[in-house]
């Protein structure tokens, strides 16, 4: 079996021009940074390497359909040109399997209605990594950078926040109201340890972040 890492550098000459005019936050340096974080807290947790590295190198493809068509793609939609990929690589089927497998999932959230249905090790690992890149100073400017590729506002300031099942499908009104609906639910929805460790500091950040903006809403301070 090849190193992960000359895989991975197989993946990225593939999909380059892919993710080249990608702008939502959902580029080549989203994958590798959860690529990195996917083998991070692999390494402490366990699971399959090749299979945990790969799926995060590819688990956004989806984004790709979604931008193409101009219509939502679920991560379970994009599985047959994941599986295109795949082939290049000559893995063992056993293994491909556990790949599309935890792609299909990635996206699983314990505060939607589905929930999560995960439980391999390396599906679990996939998720934290994906929702780590979610948070923190990268979650922010990731957040902001998919409401200008969608059209939506900053803040409207003049919704409240609904604390209501989140929605993956649709766009939330405003990013900060994205805050609320999703991000800063991520620190609880963590599967492994090390996970639930790196977003403790992620998510203090956020809420210090939204201290700060709400204080400079009104351009009063």
């Amino acid at each position: 079996m090849e190193d992960i890492n000359i895989i991975i550098e197989k993946l990225e000459k593939e999909i380059a021009t892919l993710f080249s005019s990608e702008s939502s936050g959902h580029d080549i340096y989203h994958l590798k940074r959860v690529f990195n974080l996917a083998l991070h807290i692999q390494e402490k947790e366990g699971g399959d390497k090749i299979v945990i590295g790969v799926a995060a190198f590819l688990h956004d493809i989806h984004r790709i359909i979604e931008k193409e068509t101009g219509k939502y793609c679920s991560p379970k939609d994009s599985l047959p040109k994941v599986a295109e990929i795949l082939n290049l690589l000559a893995l063992p089927e056993e293994k491909v399997k556990a790949i599309l497998h935890c792609i299909e999932l990635h996206e699983e959230y314990g505060f939607t209605e589905s929930g999560k249905t995960a439980e391999d090790i390396e599906s679990l690992i996939v998720q934290d990594a994906d929702n780590l890149d979610a948070m923190g100073a990268m979650g922010i400017a990731r957040a902001f950078s998919y409401g200008g590729a969608r059209g939506v506002p900053i803040w409207t300031s003049d919704i409240p926040f609904d604390e209501r099942i989140y929605d993956e499908v649709k766009n939330d009104v405003s990013e900060i109201h994205h805050f609320y609906s999703k991000l800063l639910k991520l620190k609880n929805n963590m599967n492994t340890k090390t996970a639930r460790e790196m977003a403790e500091h992620r998510h203090e950040f956020m809420e210090k972040y939204l201290e700060e903006f709400f204080a400079e809403w009104d351009g009063k301070k």
